[in-house]
């Protein structure tokens, strides 16, 4: 679990990955951008993989795989990092 930045980074928020854009079906990490308070952020998302369902608002649905249920989570883009499909 995440607990502090890097200190080289600390503070900082990319507007970059703040505004990113998804497309339905782009593979995503979420990683916890410890600068951007989220209330309710579940530690157990921290480090999966998912996929890219739809957006909603400003953010993404995400579908993760649970052990053997499919669970969806709404999260914003500035915690989702783009996975290279190969």
């Amino acid at each position: 679990m995440l607990t502090h930045k890097s200190i080289r980074s600390r503070g900082k928020v990319s507007l970059t990955k703040y505004f990113q854009k998804f497309k339905q079906g782009d593979r995503v990490a979420i990683v916890r951008d410890l600068a951007v308070q989220s209330p309710g952020f579940p530690q157990r998302m921290q480090g999966r993989t998912g996929v890219v369902v739809s957006a909603r608002g400003s953010s993404y649905v995400v579908n993760i795989k649970d052990f053997s249920r499919e669970k969806q989570y709404i999260v914003k883009p500035i915690h989702l990092r783009r996975i290279k499909n190969d």
